[in-house]
């Protein structure tokens, strides 16, 4: 049953929370040990926040997940873990992460009841509704990016990477409803009524425009930012973004993956390798420029 309880609070999705190093990152304060530290702390806290919406999805979402060809396997929807021990789980949880995140930071604790609310909404509501659930779901990584600027004191940090950030999110959200509705076919009402408001064809364009202009959006702050290199250097990282961006459209319109953005970034390496190139460039700009 720990086991189950574990498999619950999907710590495969924490690789999400890699958007709260984006303030510590570009701020060029990677350097800066009580910085990197409260990120860290930022990171798990908020990690253990995102497990408690996961627990409560899957108690509100139970009778679908065992109608879900592989959302039945979920501890919950299984029949491993039982409802009220996983309700227990979700408020010792939060019992001990609100308290932290508030002593970490008080905008950090804000930001992530704000997560919370926001998350509990699309659950009952907001996930219901066409155009307005991708949306959201792009606002959650927006809200992580936050989240982690909301940890320290920042100081070269670039609105552009917000706007980066919300259309690189659309696109994901786009590319996640592509494969749920790729994968269930014509019963894939019957498991999210959403999906019934769209189409392949119709996903397959908001995933081009959002593609685009994710592009467009990095590719003014490489060489607009007023926090960067004199040199323009940035700009180099740019083909890695387009390849990166141009591989996941691969694997969810061509392979039709996709529907859980951290498995792609978790086994596909052509995409692995892209991100690390990129991770790697952007470091040896900043901290060696």
């Amino acid at each position: 049953m720990f086991a189950a309880l574990i498999k619950t609070l999907r710590p495969k999705q924490w690789a999400k929370n890699v958007f709260l190093f984006v303030g510590l990152v570009f701020d060029r304060k990677l350097t800066n040990f009580p910085a990197f530290l409260h990120i860290i702390a930022g990171f798990f806290l908020f990690s253990l926040l995102a497990s408690v919406v996961y627990i409560i999805n899957d108690i509100a979402d139970v009778e679908a997940d065992r109608a879900h060809p592989k959302k039945r396997f979920r501890p919950i929807a299984a029949g491993d873990i039982p409802i009220p021990l996983a309700w227990v789980a979700a408020i010792v949880i939060l019992i001990i992460v609100l308290p932290a995140s508030y002593l970490l930071s008080p905008s950090f604790a804000a930001i992530g009841i704000l997560y919370l609310l926001l998350n509990l909404s699309y659950s009952k509501w907001l996930k219901h509704i066409v155009l307005l659930d991708i949306i959201v779901l792009a606002s959650f990584y927006v809200i992580r990016v936050a989240a982690g600027v909301a940890l320290i004191d920042v100081e070269r940090f670039s609105p552009w990477l917000y706007i980066f950030t919300t259309f690189l999110a659309l696109l994901i959200g786009a590319g996640k409803r592509r494969a749920e509705l790729g994968l269930l076919a014509e019963g894939a009402n019957a498991h999210r009524r959403v999906l019934d408001g769209y189409t392949l064809q119709f996903l397959d364009q908001l995933i081009t425009l959002a593609s685009g202009i994710t592009i467009i959006t990095y590719s003014l702050y490489t060489f607009s930012a007023p926090n960067l290199p004199g040199n323009h250097a940035m700009m180099l990282t740019i083909p890695f973004i387009i390849y990166s961006i141009f591989r996941y459209q691969y694997l969810i319109q061509v392979k039709n993956t996709g529907g859980a953005p951290e498995d792609l970034i978790l086994s596909d390496r052509p995409l692995q390798l892209a991100i690390m190139l990129y991770g790697f460039t952007v470091l040896l700009i900043f901290y060696t420029f």
